[in-house]
């Protein structure tokens, strides 16, 4: 299907499927969880996952920072959770850990980054976007901090071929975020020392799940049964116990431990079998 001039989908809050148009949500489709532990912690919080609370929260960051519009704000230097995948890369390129990260965002697709203000003004906030439309006055904002974008024309989204640009412009400490399990097989397969997050797996099957967790160096679990499955017996490190993080490699293990060593929040160290969860997950697992 062509994708309108001025249109988003994403996926958010439970997986519901939402669509702007023009600053305004058009469509908000129903949610595939009822409970969700982070959305009563965003800043326009969710206590009942509903068709009307999910469009007031994406209405609360149009206005806010511009989502899904051509005033879409860039920068960012709050983190908005302890060890969410923006504010683990934006750590990672403070530290030199990385040197750039191929991401998403709307009105611009994949880009490129190398200033943790701009992992973090892009994706702290962000829900799964399935599909974007491109906004030149995004994009320069983008360009001004040091940031590229894959495809200005269709602001198309395709991390494979960001990693490329990323090679091709001379990074070699390169980390993406990847939503789509194919995705991150390919990118490993081709680019084996990229550093892979995986993202936004609520609704994953068995063998999707099984797919990610052997490509990624990262995964978030959101509310996915499946990847907490999948991770049983495998996972290296875990960061948080309600919708955890976890490490897979060796890459991924080092860099939430150096965001621990640097940071003055006090830590539970613990050797235990993993995934290790708190009582209070997304509900239900899905």
């Amino acid at each position: 299907m062509e994708q309108q001039k001025d249109e988003h989908v994403i996926e958010a809050i439970g997986r519901c499927r939402i669509i702007i148009r023009g600053g305004k949500v058009v469509e908000v489709g129903e949610a595939i969880i009822k409970d969700c532990p982070l959305a009563k912690r965003f800043a326009y919080p969710i206590s009942d996952i509903t068709n009307e609370s999910v469009k007031a929260n994406i209405e609360h960051r149009i206005k806010a920072f511009g989502m899904c519009t051509p005033q879409r704000e860039v920068l960012d230097n709050r983190e908005f959770v302890g060890f969410g995948a923006s504010e683990i890369l934006s750590f990672g390129l403070q530290a030199g850990f990385l040197d750039a990260v191929v991401l998403a965002c709307d009105g611009a697709g994949t880009v490129i980054v190398t200033k943790p203000a701009l992992v973090q003004g892009i994706g702290g906030r962000m829900s799964g976007l399935a599909s974007t439309c491109p906004y030149p006055e995004v994009m320069a904002r983008i360009e001004e901090n040091g940031g590229i974008v894959l495809d200005k024309e269709n602001a198309s989204m395709d991390p494979l071929a960001g990693v490329a640009l990323a090679v091709e412009k001379g990074f070699r400490k390169i980390a993406v975020t990847v939503a789509l399990p194919r995705d991150a097989a390919v990118i490993r397969k081709v680019h084996p020392a990229t550093l892979i997050f995986g993202v936004h797996v609520t609704g994953l099957d068995k063998n999707e799940a099984e797919i990610l967790v052997t490509a990624c160096d990262l995964v978030t679990s959101c509310a996915s049964k499946t990847i907490r499955d999948a991770v049983s017996g495998r996972a290296m490190v875990q960061a948080g116990v309600a919708i955890p993080i976890f490490a897979m490699t060796k890459a991924g293990k080092e860099l939430i431990i150096q965001k621990i060593q640097k940071s003055d929040e006090p830590v539970l160290v613990k050797p235990t079998k993993l995934p290790s969860l708190s009582v209070h997950q997304p509900e239900p697992l899905v």
